[in-house]
């Protein structure tokens, strides 16, 4: 067991200190909040070994200013390929039809709905439906024909209605 008195002493003396530090390295307080929260929770899982050094804070600054040199490794990491590759291309958006399906199927029953998800959009077939659900296969199968049949009645209610408005 840690010593929990020892490292809070520790935590409320130096960690000002350390977000400063850090600040200043990055330049963005979030940043740093982040960098000096990770470094703390690093010296809290090694606080046995850690306590015991000569300066501890000198432990935590080093690792904090780790990771923080790490993220800014990381994105600048980012902006080079950014302008290597150029823009992510947008994904876009889901069609009218897509958006009809989901608000029906959210009318369904949960059972219903994952079963048909699962069959239908992601591609399992009905015995591996009935393990990731816990239902045996017969239940998946009554699932699917319910909820197709449901599914039916509502996409062609709201088929009518649009017609109707037309």
């Amino acid at each position: 067991m840690p010593d929990v008195d020892g490292f809070d002493e520790f935590y409320r003396g130096s960690r000002q200190r350390l977000l400063g530090f850090v600040y200043a390295l990055t330049g963005d307080r979030g940043e740093a909040q982040d960098a000096v929260q990770e470094a703390y929770i690093r010296a809290w899982q090694r606080w046995s070994t850690v306590s015991r050094y000569d300066d501890p804070e000198a432990w935590v600054r080093v690792v904090a200013s780790r990771i923080a040199v790490s993220r800014w490794r990381s994105l600048r990491s980012r902006a080079r390929a950014y302008l290597r590759h150029g823009a992510v291309e947008t994904v876009p958006g889901p069609g009218t039809d897509t958006v009809e399906v989901v608000a029906a199927l959210r009318l369904l029953p949960e059972e219903q709905r994952v079963a048909i998800a699962l069959y239908y959009l992601v591609g399992m077939p009905v015995a591996e439906v009935a393990r990731e659900t816990a239902a045996p296969v017969g239940t998946v199968k009554a699932r699917l024909s319910r909820g197709r049949t449901a599914l039916a009645g509502l996409l062609a209610v709201s088929d009518l209605e649009e017609a109707t408005d037309a």
